[in-house]
């Protein structure tokens, strides 16, 4: 395949397929680990972002051969679908009208603009599309502070509940876990307009990881999930600090 590929380690646990439209981010969030990846700063990845070269034409080609694939195509690991440069390129939009015409499964990771994921919520129906969200905080101060140019608190709570009622596939990236309080405030707050749970922990940022009780952040979590009757699924690094390792997910 030409840009659609399949995920290794830590991405596999998201989906099967991906791909990446844009090549830089600019939500600039602290705990971003996509400038390590590409083997760049963080300040080239977030100062500027710009389609992929022939991304359209590419995908098209991918398509045409996935097409019976059963696997999902996840938008994006590496970059946001809806940063502020969709504004104007909506490679986002094509790529869903894409996933529409080969009728493939596929879904979305996104912290951000609210207008624009709204505005395609008709076109995801069409494609069937998982929209998924990034949210690890209630409180905005905090989102702020490490997620500085991605949506509000407030706006990403009303895309899930908007999408929901639509009647679209909603789930949530419960990760990177900064603060455990503010992660299960988020599962209390969402609960009712979320379909699936993915929780994850904080990674490559040490001084952060060694001040959370991961064990007891799992078994919080896992208890008001448990509560709540929701979908879930734990990932493997949060799931190490089970006293059984081996335990298995709510499915």
């Amino acid at each position: 395949m030409n840009v659609i590929y399949e995920p290794k380690g830590r991405a596999l646990e998201y989906s099967e397929l991906a791909c990446n439209l844009y090549r830089g981010c600019t939500h600039s969030c602290r705990y971003c680990y996509a400038p390590a990846a590409m083997r760049t700063t963080g300040e080239k990845w977030h100062g500027n972002a710009e389609p992929r070269k022939d991304i359209l034409r590419l995908i098209e080609k991918d398509a045409q051969k996935l097409e019976g694939d059963p696997r999902s195509i996840l938008f994006c690991f590496l970059c946001d679908p809806y940063q502020p440069i969709e504004r104007d390129e909506r490679l986002t939009q094509q790529s869903l009208g894409i996933m529409a015409k080969y009728h493939l499964n596929n879904q979305l990771l996104t912290k951000g603009c609210a207008d624009l994921i709204l505005e395609d919520l008709e076109l995801m129906k069409k494609a069937k599309t998982q929209l998924g969200i990034t949210l690890c905080f209630t409180d905005d101060n905090l989102r702020q502070q490490w997620e500085p140019q991605a949506s509000t608190v407030s706006d990403r709570f009303n895309i899930l509940k908007t999408a929901h009622e639509a009647g679209i596939f909603t789930w949530v990236s419960l990760e990177p876990v900064i603060d455990p309080d503010q992660a299960l405030s988020v599962i209390k707050k969402a609960y009712k307009y979320v379909d699936f749970w993915k929780v994850g922990k904080l990674n490559h940022m040490k001084e952060y990881e060694g001040r959370v009780d991961w064990k007891k952040f799992l078994f919080d979590a896992k208890s008001l999930l448990n509560k709540l009757e929701a979908r879930y699924y734990i990932k493997k690094d949060l799931l190490a600090f089970h006293e059984n390792s081996k335990a298995a997910n709510r499915n």
